[in-house]
């Protein structure tokens, strides 16, 4: 698949992509990163607007799992709290954890999508496996290396500034 930093749609925050927009792209799968995607580096409870989405897509007929580079058992005891499922050690971007994924769901790249806040893994991994990829917000760019790695993404954020839902 070609190799592209830009994202394919851009939200500002997980919530505010809906079942009805994945359905109306065919989308039938949504892979999400974990850490500053659903939660914060610095805790696995997420917000009430969180858990209800969470909940709200878990019954809107499209397929969620976690797709997480963590090594951490957090990311696993949240998803068993929140009845997802969830591949761990993904190494994104490359597509290992994304092409488990769609295995587990005999799901074809293109009826899915990848959401998270990294263009340099989850976008960059969901480019190269065939998914779409959704660039969300990150929640909390806490440290000066989250910060920095922001930075580093402005041109890309720039430049995909006209796929906003």
């Amino acid at each position: 698949m070609p190799f592209s930093l830009l994202p394919k749609i851009r939200a500002n925050k997980l919530t505010d992509i809906t079942a009805e927009l994945l359905q109306s792209r065919n989308i039938c799968l949504l892979m999400l990163d974990f850490d500053n995607t659903i939660v914060p580096y610095t805790t696995d409870v997420p917000t009430e607007e969180m858990a209800r989405w969470l909940n709200k897509m878990n019954s809107s007929g499209i397929s969620v799992c976690i797709v997480s580079n963590s090594h951490n058992d957090r990311v696993p005891r949240f998803c068993r709290e929140y009845g997802l499922d969830c591949i761990t050690h993904a190494k994104k971007p490359f597509s290992k954890g994304i092409q488990e994924c769609l295995a587990k769901y005999g799901i074809p790249p293109s009826q899915a999508a990848l959401a998270g806040d990294q263009i340099y893994t989850d976008t960059l991994g969901a480019n190269c496996a065939g998914v779409t990829s959704i660039l969300v917000k990150a929640i909390d760019n806490h440290n000066f290396w989250l910060k920095a790695r922001h930075v580093l993404e402005l041109p890309f954020i720039f430049l995909a500034k006209n796929r906003r839902i």
